[in-house]
């Protein structure tokens, strides 16, 4: 079994989302996969994700409400196969950290290598849904081509 880690800043809003969106996936198409999120940094955690991350993603029928924010830690290097940064200062912090290969999630769907913009900072809520769809098809690629290689 596979184990992805996702990574942005706080794991308030993108990382939460993307394990949220891929718990989805991985339950509807019975992927042995786990997944987990985490953030650089340490100020938010123990805290809910955002309300407008909890909001979107209960827009699409996805509960993110009982996850709560954590820190990478170095043992999380051997915890995970694959780790997925949000952008390319998550990747930078991650490989500062000694992970030895990060994807970021841009690099798969459609995204063409694009960032995952941090949303927290948008104004109104508009933003969160287009960070939503950005993270939906990155994430069902990524765990389409787990689930081949797993197979093969």
């Amino acid at each position: 079994m596979q184990r992805i880690l996702f990574v942005c800043l706080g794991n308030i809003c993108r990382s939460p989302l993307a394990e949220g969106i891929a718990r989805d996936r991985i339950a509807r198409y019975d992927y042995a996969i786990s997944v987990d999120s985490a953030g650089t940094g340490s100020w938010h955690v123990g805290e809910r994700p955002c309300s407008r991350s909890i909001a979107i993603a209960e827009k699409f029928g996805i509960d993110i409400s009982s996850l709560r924010a954590r820190q990478v830690s170095r043992e999380d290097r051997r915890r995970f196969d694959i780790v997925v940064a949000m952008d390319e200062s998550n990747k930078k912090d991650l490989l500062s950290m000694g992970f030895e290969k990060v994807y970021k999630l841009g690099d798969f769907g459609d995204l063409q290598g694009a960032d995952i913009p941090d949303p927290y900072y948008f104004d109104g809520d508009e933003g969160f849904e287009e960070i939503y769809r950005m993270i939906e098809g990155a994430v069902a690629e990524l765990l389409e081509r787990i689930n081949d290689v797993e197979k093969a």
